[in-house]
């Protein structure tokens, strides 16, 4: 019997599992990690709008809520369902499983019942490293460290407005019902948040 090295990047040479391209720990860690990931996702939604605290809790009158759209938790929950729908596509295509439902707990669960044969493709390092990252982005979003707290300058994504969409440093404040606005005055609901991002991307693509 043959013998290899599992790639990943470990501090010994650990021998890859019987019939897979990683070894054990790391198809142990990608199945733990795929189980996260519905969870990460949905917990990603409560982290979007964040409402900034008031400077002065005992003032009431004319204070008021601001919302903050936190584009690192968007970012995140789209990577989630992109890159998992992704691989999916991935095993339906070279293996000819029938195709899963779209949500990311139907995705992650295909996932981890092929995770043998896809553990076995050339592709697995690839594979283990983007469900990872995927992990990794979700946490720093929900729960970023102190140097990552930065918010970003968001130009509005109405045309020719000059206006700037308020974005939280990722986790901050706790998430609430409402709406984001730009500083001058164009506003969305929850569920168009996804259309900002689209557009968002596309204003960068326009300047590149």
């Amino acid at each position: 019997m043959e013998f290899h090295s599992c790639p990943r990047n470990h501090a010994q040479e650990i021998r890859a599992a019987a019939g897979s391209v990683l070894c054990a720990p790391c198809v142990e860690q990608l199945e733990r990690t795929l189980h996260t990931l519905p969870g990460l996702h949905q917990e990603g939604l409560h982290h979007i709008l964040s409402t900034s605290r008031r400077r002065n809790p005992t003032k009431v009158s004319g204070s008021r809520k601001r919302d903050h759209l936190n584009i690192s938790a968007l970012d995140a929950r789209n990577n989630i369902l992109a890159i998992l729908e992704s691989w999916a596509g991935y095993v339906v295509e070279k293996s000819g499983a029938s195709v899963p439902g779209r949500s990311v707990p139907h995705l992650a669960c295909f996932l981890i019942r092929h995770l043998e044969w896809l553990t076995a493709q050339p592709p697995a390092v690839e594979f283990a490293d983007e469900v990872e990252s995927l992990q990794v982005e979700s946490l720093r979003a929900i729960d970023p460290e102190p140097d990552d707290q930065h918010a970003p300058v968001i130009g509005c994504v109405v045309d020719d407005c000059p206006g700037t969409i308020n974005a939280s440093p990722p986790g901050a404040g706790s998430a609430v019902r409402g709406s984001v606005s730009c500083t001058s005055g164009h506003s969305w609901e929850m569920r168009e948040l996804l259309t900002i991002r689209h557009l968002m991307d596309r204003q960068r693509k326009d300047a590149a």
